[in-house]
């Protein structure tokens, strides 16, 4: 499905030398600090605070804004983003998604507020922005917190700038699973810097120095050996990035005409990061999404149901009252015909053509 984009050893070795010779392994060391400074820049927002994972980000971000109550965050999604605000204590109420970007509605995330609503947890589904200005305009109407699982968005943009620079905070992932990986981690960004030291001491179970600790934190640092690959490997992202834009060049080409096969991240929107390649398989299709999953499997091939079942459907959370399928179609019909086709730089040509053969000719 996917194939973490590696620097080579050579690159690591001096960040390794470094951590070696000053035994500063964790608590802030001077590469991590580095990488928050490599990061600010390439990234053009204010500050980066970054982290063990995205998922412990979220948890952090929640928790600086206070955010009690009630939460309106989409059906469909990551479960992590579910999860984040179960953690800190917020009662999750989902919403629908918009069945074109498959990012959150904001219509009705306005439709679900209520006395109880603290804040809307968006997230820009596959990179593809939300409608960041109507959920600005909502948070401002409501008095509501405005946070962003940007998990998927790192050198992703709009027409202003970073995807990053959105709501009170936005949090990226550098999983192994994304455009830019640190093995394990994530940054969350924020707009001021009293603010971002506020995330730091969170991230440090809100130790403020030897003798205080001012808030009740986590242990969400990241090494000083996640930092060092984070920073051998962000001068080769744009490179990735364009690799990664051929791959999905080759699958529109292929598919973008294909009876019952909709294509949800077309190549050409100014921005694009090329994080995933997902496709909506129809009705009109020869098989259905399951099918063609299990055809493709057969075949060697790993596409991924991202995301399946709905956040609303699982166990854990299907009992809420938002959890009720008549108002999250949206949602629950992509997540009956998603899948996620591999994805990676080196993906080779010949076994794209060998992906595409499977889905083009679903009869043989």
């Amino acid at each position: 499905m996917t194939r973490p984009t590696l620097p080579s050893r050579e690159e690591v070795l001096p960040f390794l030398d470094e951590i070696w010779n000053s035994r500063f392994v964790t608590n802030r060391g001077p590469v991590h600090l580095r990488f928050e400074t490599a990061l600010a820049t390439y990234l053009d927002v204010p500050y980066v605070t970054v982290t063990a994972n995205a998922t412990l980000g979220c948890m952090l971000a929640l928790r600086h804004l206070g955010v009690t109550g009630e939460v309106i965050t989409p059906a469909f999604s990551f479960v992590a983003t579910a999860h984040a605000a179960s953690w800190v204590g917020a009662d999750l109420v989902f919403a629908d998604i918009d069945p074109e970007t498959l990012s959150i509605d904001p219509q009705d995330v306005e439709r679900r507020i209520t006395p109880r609503t603290r804040a809307i947890f968006a997230v820009h589904c596959y990179a593809n922005p939300c409608d960041t200005q109507a959920l600005a305009d909502i948070a401002k109407r409501h008095g509501l917190a405005l946070i962003y699982d940007a998990a998927h968005c790192f050198a992703a943009k709009d027409e202003g700038g970073s995807l990053l620079r959105h709501g009170d905070l936005s949090v990226v992932s550098f999983h192994a699973t994304k455009v830019f990986n640190t093995l394990e981690g994530g940054a969350i960004i924020s707009h001021d810097l009293e603010t971002k030291q506020a995330l730091d001491r969170l991230c440090n179970y809100g130790i403020v120095d030897e003798n205080n600790i001012e808030s009740i934190g986590l242990n969400a640092k990241m090494s000083e050996m996640h930092a060092a690959v984070g920073l051998a490997q962000l001068p080769h992202v744009e490179h990735d990035i364009a690799r990664r834009g051929q791959v999905v060049q080759r699958y529109w080409d292929r598919l973008k005409d294909m009876d019952g096969i909709r294509c949800v991240c077309p190549p050409d929107r100014p921005g694009r990061n090329n994080y995933a390649f997902p496709i909506l398989v129809g009705p009109e299709y020869a098989l259905s999404c399951m099918a063609l999953y299990e055809r493709l499997k057969a075949a060697g091939i790993h596409a991924r149901r991202y995301f399946h079942p709905p956040l609303s459907q699982l166990p854990l959370y299907r009992d809420l009252p938002s959890a009720d399928p008549r108002g999250l179609t949206c949602a629950i019909e992509a997540s009956e015909q998603v899948l996620c086709l591999p994805l990676y730089p080196d993906l080779a040509p010949e076994d794209q053509v060998r992906i595409l053969d499977v889905i083009c000719t679903p009869w043989r």
